[in-house]
């Protein structure tokens, strides 16, 4: 049998195991299997109820959830498509993938989101609001707990079709660096092979506690932080937010986190600051990972082995209470990671494995390992996944992760996967001692260190537009934010920034310029920034404002 649904169905007989956590009404809430799976039979009544058939696309716009996961394996279980979509997006983009996907329900947060995407022209889709103040409909806009009510008394035992491995089981849009997003189509036999090479690495036990903040329209965190729990049994507690982040860590104290590196950048920031004004507190936390990388590398004389101890015990004690104090184990992805950050960490006694993947293998395609971990590298392949280096260095992947294709889009498919079943990863990569090491993008796309991505030519363009810029080149590779390199003979940078971000309107939320490097001394042919063809240089001109740029991400690490 082929169905992703069978990792929810599994706990049928260990119906009192605790399986989620969440925040509901001023208190926090356990459930348990047999309260999920009657939860997934009620939304399978109600699909039911409309008519669906397998094959039907339903779409999902919620924050992380119960009701997520319910709807999920409902669907998937009997051969309906789920369409994962982010709750934060605007309502253009969302109306854009659940019409693309010809989906026939849409699942919203609440009823501000459901009336938004009426408004796109949602015509031929159920639209259901989770949160609603409505008693049961108004303005096209179902109450989604009313509904399942209605349906209550038609409730059969859960139903799991016996499906062939390479049934589309879900649809992914991509983030959409250039044009509309892709929507990569994932089969069971994806989902489950790349969740089961993960479980194969055995860095999830029945007895973790995951706490799950990361959305669970990624792949990343659908994988690793949803998929790969419910299979091994492990519990997750669904964090109320980023804001409440450092409190949740803290209080629901977990042992494995699924995060991006942004996460692990703003708590490093935090440890330095605390550290700067304190002489001895900056030589304690020195030695601490000087010691701590040295023995983790197997390195380490008879002092380091007896200092270590004391040094985590007085030193990285404290720091790692703020994380909970109980996690043993964070696997960071979604872009790439500062190995000095990572270093730090694992030399106070928390292993981060840096992973690489994209949403076209399901996601992961390497992750490093609790032995032998090199933060430089994104690490061996999963156990079934094959890699290579292609034409230019380009990494290519090829395994039963690697997706059906794009929907409805036979020429992208073709542009990314060749007649060999390889996927053209597009980044520029390094095997060694059988470890993978990422080098740079075959095209010039950016990635954030949140893992956002986004084409800078396709903002710039916006953003020159506006008069008052006459040259611009935008950064942010690895970084938190997105910066703004100007030649402008305007000097107030709070009033550039938003005239810079009024261009970039249409472009998703993420896409906005925070900081700005201003110049009045344009870029020309002559000082070497700008080609024959009157290109701008990108490399030389980062080359020109390296030190600019070194301070602006240093000013703003912390926020």
């Amino acid at each position: 049998m082929a169905n992703i649904a069978t990792f929810l169905f599994q706990h049928e007989d260990t119906p009192n195991r605790v399986l989620y956590r969440q925040f509901i009404d001023n208190e926090w809430v356990d459930f348990k299997a047999r309260e999920m799976i009657d939860l997934a039979r009620s939304w399978q009544a109600y699909f039911r109820s409309i008519g669906l058939q397998p094959g039907d696309r339903v779409a999902i716009c919620l924050k992380n959830s119960v009701h997520w996961v319910a709807f999920d394996q409902a669907a998937v279980a009997m051969g309906l498509v789920s369409v994962p979509l982010y709750v934060d997006d605007n309502a253009s983009n969302i109306a854009y993938c659940i019409q693309n996907s010809q989906s026939r329900v849409v699942l919203a947060e609440n009823d501000r989101i459901a009336r938004n995407l009426l408004k796109e022209g949602l015509t031929d889709t159920r639209v259901l609001s989770l949160k609603s103040d409505i008693d049961k409909s108004a303005d096209g806009v179902d109450n989604a707990l009313q509904a399942l009510k209605a349906v209550d008394k038609k409730l059969e035992s859960f139903e799991l079709i016996d499906l062939e491995e390479n049934t589309l089981a879900t649809i992914c849009y991509t983030s959409g660096t250039s044009g509309r997003p892709k929507g990569v189509m994932l089969s069971h036999r994806n989902v489950i092979s790349n969740v089961d090479s993960c479980f194969q690495l055995d860095i999830a036990k029945p007895e973790d506690t995951f706490l799950s903040f990361l959305p669970m329209s990624h792949m990343f965190e659908r994988t690793g932080g949803y998929y790969l729990p419910l299979r091994v049994g492990a519990k997750v507690i669904y964090a109320r937010g980023i804001n409440q982040l450092p409190e949740d860590l803290a209080q629901q104290a977990p042992t494995v986190l699924f995060a991006v590196p942004r996460i692990f950048e703003k708590f490093y920031g935090r440890i330095q600051s605390s550290v700067k004004d304190s002489r001895f507190k900056r030589k304690a936390f020195e030695k601490l990972v000087d010691v701590g990388w040295r023995m983790e590398q197997g390195k380490g004389g008879i002092v380091d082995h007896f200092q270590l101890p004391l040094l985590r015990a007085k030193v990285a004690q404290p720091i790692l209470e703020r994380l909970g104090g109980k996690l043993r184990l964070a696997v960071v992805g979604g872009a790439a990671l500062d190995s000095t950050i990572a270093k730090s960490f694992i030399a106070m006694g928390l292993p981060i494995l840096h992973g690489y993947g994209m949403t076209e293998a399901c996601p992961v395609i390497s992750v490093n390992r609790p032995e032998g971990n090199v933060p430089e590298s994104v690490g061996a392949p999963l156990p079934n996944v094959e890699v290579k280096l292609g034409e230019n260095d380009e990494l290519l992947a090829r395994g039963p992760n690697i997706m059906l294709g794009y929907w409805q889009n036979e020429e992208a498919t073709n542009t990314v996967i060749d007649k060999d079943g390889w996927l053209h990863t597009g980044d520029v990569a390094e095997i060694k001692d059988k470890r993978i090491y990422i080098r740079g993008r075959i095209k010039d796309i950016m990635v954030l260190s949140n893992g956002e991505k986004f084409s800078p030519q396709d903002a710039e363009m916006a953003i020159v537009g506006d008069e008052v810029f006459e040259q611009i080149v935008l950064i942010g590779e690895g970084k938190p934010f997105i910066g703004m390199i100007a030649v402008t003979a305007n000097s107030n940078e709070k009033e550039l920034i938003k005239r810079a971000n009024e261009r970039l309107q249409h472009l998703p939320r993420y896409i906005r310029v925070r900081r700005i490097i201003t110049t009045q001394d344009p870029w020309t042919v002559d000082n070497g920034l700008l080609t024959p063809t009157l290109k701008v240089k990108r490399v030389k001109v980062l080359e020109a404002f390296k030190d600019r740029i070194n301070d602006l991400y240093a000013e703003g690490m912390g926020d």
